[in-house]
């Protein structure tokens, strides 16, 4: 008997915290609201409290999610979380998470692919249902807690980035659900944008503290068409791949970097904008979060229903990409 793939639950969190493009005025001394709100759609952000981390944003996440389920934390099989600002450097997030859901029966890992990590770790979590009956009940979390890697006074990177966690319970089903995915990475890219210090690498040392290496920074200027290029021809290779034309797509979420990439891009595959959602005006960018956060929000506004092929494309440092669609 074929066994297939299904997404049965949603949730998201976002810490309480919100600072506004107003709140950095006294951190740059200069307006940001141009730069961040007219160009990027980024008018708030949530950021962590003090002794709040990612392992508490994938918590409250994940409850939400098993809550939509219905299910309790011992049903799951499986937690994969996919973040590249893990709760510690070893063990993984996912253990401790299992621990604080109290999901005793369920194997963990991490994936960290930069900002392609909730879709990657969706695509993993495919793979082990339709392959073992072992797996029935799979958790995956996208989450991010950038401010802790922040530089309050840089304006290319406090601005942006902010923290929060979205999840999905996949479960496996005697349909379709899972229709097909890709993944692919251009790795000359890895020197772009990251956080440098503190692996085998660069390990840290005051000095690379005192350097602030420590914290994310962009290194160097990804080209301006880096996603327009790439997230139609994604699109255009699951859509194949699943045998369906690119008009028969009901809703389709893309990484929540740039408003006007999206607009773009969903004008280039011949899609109306009531066919897409974002968040960034609330939440900023979120990582490998922000694709979770909008499908919850979409899911629970009623924008997606029962029996809509769903696209979700990410992309993110590395440059590390994934596309995966699904019929709700």
């Amino acid at each position: 008997m074929n066994r297939f793939a299904r997404i049965v639950g949603t949730g998201m969190y976002a810490p309480d915290k919100v600072m506004t493009n107003a709140d950095f005025i006294p951190l740059l001394g200069e307006d940001v609201d141009e730069f961040v709100g007219g160009t990027l759609n980024i008018h708030e952000r949530h950021i962590c409290a003090e002794d709040e981390s990612t392992a508490d944003l994938c918590q409250a996440a994940a409850q939400n999610a098993l809550q939509a389920a219905g299910l309790s934390p011992e049903a799951l099989d499986l937690i994969i979380i996919g973040t590249d600002t893990p709760e510690y450097l070893s063990p993984a997030t996912a253990s401790k998470v299992q621990h604080m859901l109290g999901a005793k029966n369920a194997g963990t890992f991490d994936v960290n692919c930069a900002c392609a990590a909730f879709v990657t770790g969706l695509d993993i979590a495919v793979k082990y249902i339709v392959t073992d009956k072992r797996y029935t009940n799979v958790l995956v979390v996208g989450a991010y807690a950038m401010s802790k890697y922040l530089d309050f006074h840089d304006l290319y990177t406090a601005t942006i980035f902010a923290d929060g966690a979205g999840a999905v319970i996949l479960q496996t089903a005697d349909e379709p659900g899972y229709l097909a995915s890709e993944l692919h990475a251009n790795g000359q890219f890895h020197d772009y944008m990251g956080i440098y210090a503190g692996g085998t690498r660069y390990p840290i040392s005051p000095e690379r503290i005192k350097a602030g290496e420590h914290q994310v920074r962009f290194a160097k200027k990804f080209p301006d068409d880096v996603n327009f290029e790439n997230w139609p021809r994604l699109t255009s290779i699951i859509m194949e791949k699943a045998g369906r034309d690119i008009s028969a797509i009901d809703f389709i979420i893309f990484t929540q970097i740039n408003i006007n990439t999206i607009h773009d891009v969903m004008k280039e595959l011949g899609l109306p904008l009531e066919k897409t959602h974002w968040v960034m005006d609330r939440y900023g960018y979120t990582g490998p979060a922000c694709i979770p956060m909008v499908l919850d929000e979409a899911v629970r506004s009623g924008k997606i229903k029962k029996g809509d092929l769903v696209v979700l494309v990410g992309s993110g440092g590395g440059y590390a990409m994934g596309a995966i669609a699904f019929e709700w």
